[in-house]
């Protein structure tokens, strides 16, 4: 099952596939909205020691604020079941954006965890771009730092960063897929 699963996940130079999901609000997002623009996906589960490291630190965030503009849209996806210990209301995650000053341009859930699998989203965090004719051009971690401690951060390769510099000056993606890091996505 898990190898059918992957076999038909996106794949960075192909089309990214569209989706419609809710945000924490109720209101439908749909990623074809979001053609002409880059899209940065991630997935997001509050209580991964991963994503603390990222969100504690502000490096989230800071990222968030930095590409909100214009030309890129940053979507946060939770695919995190509802049967699991780690599964938030939308009104808890709202409370959790406030908190943490997270500043995505849509905070979205995938309960059922459609989404999450016909990316091939496996850890949290986990990043995609997509650029404005609506191909994958990145897949994978954040960075090279694979633990936990904020401290690392100041050293890392960003691979999120680099690949949205890179394709936005026309140029070619240095890092265009890297292995994910982080805590499992949540799945039924």
């Amino acid at each position: 099952m898990l190898i059918a699963k992957n076999a038909t996940a996106a794949s960075v130079g192909q089309a990214a596939p569209d989706f419609t999901l809710n945000d924490v609000n109720g209101k439908p997002v749909k990623l074809a909205d979001y053609k002409g623009r880059y899209v940065v996906l991630e997935w997001h589960n509050p209580a991964c020691p991963f994503v603390m490291k990222h969100y504690d630190s502000n490096n989230m965030q800071s990222l968030q604020n930095k590409y909100d503009a214009k030309d890129t849209v940053w979507l946060t996806i939770n695919s995190t079941n509802p049967a699991h210990q780690d599964f938030l209301s939308n009104d808890k995650l709202k409370g959790y954006i406030t908190d943490k000053k997270a500043a995505p341009d849509r905070y979205m859930t995938d309960a059922d965890g459609k989404v999450g699998q016909l990316y091939g989203a496996k850890t949290t965090p986990h990043m995609y771009i997509i650029n404005p004719a609506g191909m994958l051009v990145y897949a994978g971690a954040i960075d090279d730092k694979r633990g936990t401690n904020k401290d690392e951060i100041k050293t890392a390769k960003n691979f999120v960063v680099a690949a949205l510099e890179e394709s936005k000056a026309n140029k070619p993606i240095t890092v265009a897929s890297s292995t994910p890091y982080g805590c499992s996505v949540k799945y039924k």
